[in-house]
């Protein structure tokens, strides 16, 4: 019979799991080792294995962690019953809100989820698609031809994370939009676009995604 975990054990796996991705987002995955992680843990190699198997178990939990915490704002504030306009802007507001404090390992989950081997990536993209198909949904409700038209919804819903996903790289807090109001805009951008684009011929909207000095598709 194994010896039972200490009551604080989730606590300091969280804890050392917070140090490894500011080491993985500073130095990258390949640059931070497990020698460097302890250290910053203040604990022993050995004591950190007690909490990891191995550095590819600290990054594939980093990142499964946020993924997780994001489908969980998002279906919380997910109402498909509420109008598809609505319905976009209450995601994307979730989102913005969960990316708060986040952005170390939002970094980590877009540079470093190649690192993992196949069988774990292929379980974290799974998660990411459940992400974005939650946006999708309202996205096609904005216009009945959209759901039938992928090669025009799938630029539209990756666009709109697009604008999410590298908030972090420009936003300053107390300065210009706030979060919310970010968030509704870019939904706003994405909601005229479909309609747009929706209500076009497919021909026209492929010859507007092409024209030169055209704008591109909202992705979301």
């Amino acid at each position: 019979m194994g010896r039972p975990r200490a009551a604080d054990y989730d606590a300091k796996r969280d804890a050392i799991l917070a140090k490894a991705a500011g080491l993985f987002a500073r130095q990258g995955y390949n640059g931070a080792s497990l020698a460097d992680i302890a250290v910053a843990c203040g604990v022993s190699k050995a004591l950190l294995y007690h909490y990891c198997a191995s550095k590819e178990d600290l990054l594939d939990a980093i990142i499964a962690q946020h993924l997780a915490d994001l489908l969980t704002a998002v279906r919380a504030a997910d109402d498909d019953g509420a109008p598809a306009d609505a319905r976009l802007g209450k995601l994307a507001r979730a989102l913005l809100e969960a990316y708060r404090d986040a952005d170390v390992t939002h970094k980590i989950q877009i540079n470093e989820l190649d690192r993992l081997p196949p069988d774990k990536q292929a379980r974290l993209k799974d998660m990411e698609r459940e992400l974005v198909a939650m946006f999708a949904a309202p996205i096609a409700a904005l216009e009945p031809s959209l759901a039938r038209r992928p090669e025009i919804l799938k630029p539209l819903v990756m666009s709109l994370f697009g604008m999410l996903n590298w908030h972090y790289l420009w936003f300053k807090p107390g300065k210009g939009l706030s979060r919310e109001a970010y968030a509704d805009m870019a939904a706003g951008l994405i909601v005229e676009g479909a309609r747009k684009l929706g209500a076009a011929r497919p021909d026209q909207a492929s010859a507007r995604a092409r024209a030169p000095g055209a704008r591109p598709p909202k992705r979301s």
